[in-house]
């Protein structure tokens, strides 16, 4: 696709305290947000925006990866880079992005409350799940996510306590746990196992949700690791299933 209109006008300035990619990243937010480039619309090459605004292929690709991890765009193999449908689904169940970034990338707010943070043993379940020794040391926490001011996601998330022992001593309300590893641990998650599930909450769990009792709800199960391929989270979900739909995309 030819770069035109406000992409074309566009100018990078190389004076900024601003990187280049974040430039170019809000460049193209600009034209998606605006309409200018369609849902499932071909982005420019990564040649020709290159040779339109002077920069490297790295950069290309940092704003591009930006804009992937924000769910403003999707990449298909040899094929290249799409505007993604306008959505307030939420995708996180088919994605490594977690909840938290999956909530903005869908322009949903969202709160997050901690109900407890502390350090157990395993149980059979989080050993199995972590490759654990039977009794091993681990750090449990239990939040309740609200989105759009609506109670909405009961998780109670375990993580191997060594190398995260920090995180007992750590603020993690309304703050993205996955944000919190990356920045302080270097872990970023690059696949994950979920299972799905239809149950009926216990009746503190209903409360919890703002839920009458008996009302169903989605178990969510999932094992996620990084790129050492060794699992290092394990958490259990409940979900409402009357505020919101999941998105799953799937093409080739």
């Amino acid at each position: 696709m030819p770069i035109s209109g406000s992409m074309r006008d566009a100018v990078l300035d190389r004076s900024s305290k601003e990187p280049l990619w974040m430039q170019l990243s809000n460049v193209l937010r600009k034209s998606i947000e605006t309409g200018a480039l369609a849902p499932d619309q071909a982005l420019p090459s990564e040649s020709e925006v290159i040779d339109r605004y002077g920069v490297s292929r790295t950069v290309v690709r940092e704003a591009l990866a930006d804009l992937v991890q924000r769910g403003l765009i999707y990449k298909i193999r040899a094929k290249g880079s799409f505007v993604s449908p306008p959505r307030r689904d939420l995708g996180f169940i088919g994605s490594t992005l977690g909840s938290s970034a999956d909530l903005l990338a869908a322009g949903r707010s969202s709160s997050t409350r901690v109900l407890s943070l502390t350090a157990e043993t395993a149980d059979e379940d989080e050993a199995s799940a972590l490759r654990l020794s039977p009794g091993a040391g681990v750090i449990r926490i239990r939040r309740l996510r609200s989105v759009d001011g609506v109670p909405t996601l009961l998780v109670q998330t375990t993580l191997p306590r060594d190398p995260f022992a920090g995180l007992l001593k750590s603020n993690l309300e309304n703050r993205s746990l996955y944000e919190h590893l990356r920045r302080h641990y270097g872990v970023v998650p690059v696949g994950a196992d979920r299972w799905i599930r239809a149950v009926v909450p216990s009746a503190e769990d209903a409360r919890l949700l703002d839920l009458p009792a008996g009302t169903p709800v989605l178990d969510i199960e999932s094992i996620a690791w990084g790129a050492d391929n060794v699992p290092f989270e394990f958490y259990r979900a409940l979900h409402r299933s009357d505020e919101s739909r999941f998105y799953l995309g799937i093409r080739e």
